[in-house]
């Protein structure tokens, strides 16, 4: 199977997937509306979905370091729609805090092995990473519209429709597994090249929570944000967060352009830098300028995405799939540990109050970036088949520092 092909099936895929995730923040506000949860109560919800798959994802990495698991990825995709399919089936708020929580299970089990399974797909392309990324960002994106098409309509009851995207998705790797399945063995079986980094791994982990921290705290409140600041409107919610989740398509494809011209970390670096301004222009700046910010913020949040996976990946050349599971799962699904802490702050003053802490998450992102070096790019493009496009970046990403 062609490098293009591959990657696109997968970052559909990943989309059918992360379509999951951002639907857990798009149903807190018909939590609110049917059930009357307060804030902290809702943003239960988003920490249940978070501590199964923070907790999980590490150990599905080290898994996929010892043996290729490849059909993990059809049933982690299946567990994860069915989590959320049930998740309005019941009234009762234990059942779905455990429902969500399955669903958080299988987004663990689903990116190690995804991550490391794109990664040979593409030939170790920073450009191929970021479509694959891509996926994932536009199936954020769609959540909002996908939750409000079927809950809008008939209430949470009909939350079991939403099952439709994981049987897709499921389907969907099927042929590039086969057609990888060469290759998936080779790269498994292959020597480790390079030395582990752990140090700088460490100071990239802890980058990536601050992203985290910032993306999920946005996400899972901007609905009831905007609504506030634009006199109750539901409508309003909605559209931002969906701009929040959209603005992810722009930036993950424009992170792997600009890295293969000036590297990850300076792209990074100085994405985290205008972050910062463009969160305490969503957060202040008043009015339908509201929504210019949050496209800002999501572009600029999401322009490392994909880049620091795959400097994870660099930084611990023998244990890819736990560099995987920690930057593309552990570190961003911890963001939903501190939202209850945030709904607390909330419920007791305000949203804007409890949202104006986010500001300092991409700053210290930006500080972490600054002590970090440019690793290496490892040979992937060896594992491809003679003569295929192997993807290989059309420049190099800079010597170490």
């Amino acid at each position: 199977m062609r490098r293009n092909l591959s990657i696109t099936l997968l970052s559909v895929g990943h989309g059918c997937v992360d379509v999951y995730q951002g639907a857990v923040a798009a149903l807190v506000p018909f939590f609110v509306a049917e059930r009357a949860y307060g804030y902290a109560a809702a943003s239960g919800i988003v920490l249940a979905a978070s501590i199964l798959s923070s907790a999980a994802q590490p150990l599905f990495g080290v898994l996929t370091d010892r043996r290729a698991i490849p059909w993990l990825l059809p049933v982690s995709t299946l567990l994860t729609g069915l989590g959320i399919a049930l998740s309005g089936v019941s009234d009762s708020y234990a059942v779905t805090l455990a429902v969500v929580a399955v669903s958080g299970i299988g987004v663990a089990a689903y990116h190690p092995e995804s991550a490391r399974v794109a990664r040979v797909a593409s030939g170790g392309s920073h450009s191929a990473m970021g479509w694959f990324s891509l996926g994932g960002n536009l199936g954020f994106a769609l959540a909002p519209l996908a939750v409000a098409a079927v809950v809008a309509i008939g209430g949470l009851r009909l939350t079991p429709l939403l099952l439709l995207p994981a049987v897709v998705g499921a389907a969907l790797c099927l042929p590039v597994l086969r057609g990888l399945e060469t290759r998936l063995s080779d790269t498994a079986k292959s020597p480790v090249t390079g030395r582990d980094d752990t140090a700088s791994f460490v100071r990239l982990s802890l980058a990536v929570v601050c992203r985290s921290i910032a993306f999920i705290g946005l996400g899972t409140f901007i609905s009831l944000y905007a609504a506030e600041r634009m006199e109750g409107s539901r409508a309003a919610g909605t559209v931002a967060l969906f701009l929040l989740y959209l603005g992810g398509a722009v930036g993950s494809v424009l992170g792997g352009a600009l890295a293969n011209r000036w590297g990850r970390v300076r792209v990074s670096h100085w994405s985290y830098l205008l972050t910062a301004g463009s969160i305490a222009g969503l957060v202040f700046v008043p009015g339908p300028a509201l929504y210019l910010f949050v496209i800002l913020t999501s572009a600029g949040l999401y322009v490392p995405f994909s880049l620091q996976v795959t400097l994870g990946q660099d930084y611990l050349p023998s244990r890819i799939g736990t560099a995987s599971g920690i930057t593309l799962g552990l570190t961003v699904s911890i963001g939903g540990l501190i939202s209850p802490v945030i709904g607390t702050i909330a419920d007791r003053t305000s949203l804007q109050t409890a949202l104006a802490p986010l500001i300092l998450m991409p700053l210290l992102a930006w500080l972490l970036f600054r002590t970090l070096p440019e690793p290496a790019v490892p040979g992937f493009e060896n594992t491809a088949p003679k003569g295929e496009d192997t993807g290989k970046v059309s420049r190099p990403c800079l010597p170490p520092r």
